[in-house]
């Protein structure tokens, strides 16, 4: 049984996060030690590019995937105060598939701001990841486009980057990049280099 999303922040094990600065938006509603690393990425590419953030943040031993259709704005008012702020978003996500273990997909309903992505992270990234804006090349659970995703409720909608976990990986440490006390890898510093010049470029466009 899923639990409701209410509920699930009233526990003591979850943290909410919002912070509202530009219109400009970063979400990562999987967090802590869920999809591991990725309010890591969320936090400080938001704080470097002066951007809004909103998270949750799984504190261990939990690991409960509340789906992504099912986290609303009448069910938080840190949410509802995100999305009422924000008009464009990426919502960092992890995943794990083998048939796509070095693939980061660019999901979501702004596939102008995906392909803008997708062209500063195929720059950028080392050549063993591919970068994949193709929505038919990206599996149907992957490519967040469902209306109820948070990614898609504001006005211009966002991007789903999902990361594979080759790329929240630290090889040398045996454990995920910044995780309960892990040194940062250096791909994910290369990732998070990448979406701060991709998010200032766009910004500085005022295409938000």
């Amino acid at each position: 049984m899923t639990i409701g999303f209410s509920t699930f922040l009233a526990r003591p094990d979850v943290d909410e996060v919002c912070e509202l600065r530009s219109p400009f938006g970063i979400m990562a509603f999987h967090g802590g030690n869920l999809e591991r690393t990725t309010d890591v990425i969320a936090t400080e590419v938001a704080e470097r590019c002066g951007t809004s953030l909103y998270a949750v943040i799984q504190h261990p031993p939990l690991r409960e995937h509340v789906p992504s259709t099912t986290i609303r704005p009448e069910h938080s008012r840190w949410l509802q105060a995100f999305v009422d702020h924000v008009h464009t978003v990426i919502a960092v996500h992890g995943y794990g598939r083998e048939t796509q273990f070095w693939k980061v997909l660019l999901g979501g309903s702004n596939r102008t701001l995906a392909g803008h992505l997708a062209g500063h992270l195929q720059a950028a990234l080392p050549p063993d990841y591919g970068v994949v804006d193709d929505l038919d090349e990206i599996p149907r659970g992957l490519r967040g486009l469902h209306r109820d995703n948070p990614v898609n409720l504001p006005d211009n909608g966002g991007v789903q980057l999902e990361l594979p976990p080759t790329i929240r990986w630290n090889k040398q440490a045996r454990n995920w990049s910044d995780h309960e006390g892990t040194p940062r890898a250096p791909q994910v510093t290369t990732l998070i280099d990448a979406l701060v010049a991709a998010v200032d470029a766009w910004t500085a466009q005022s295409r938000v």
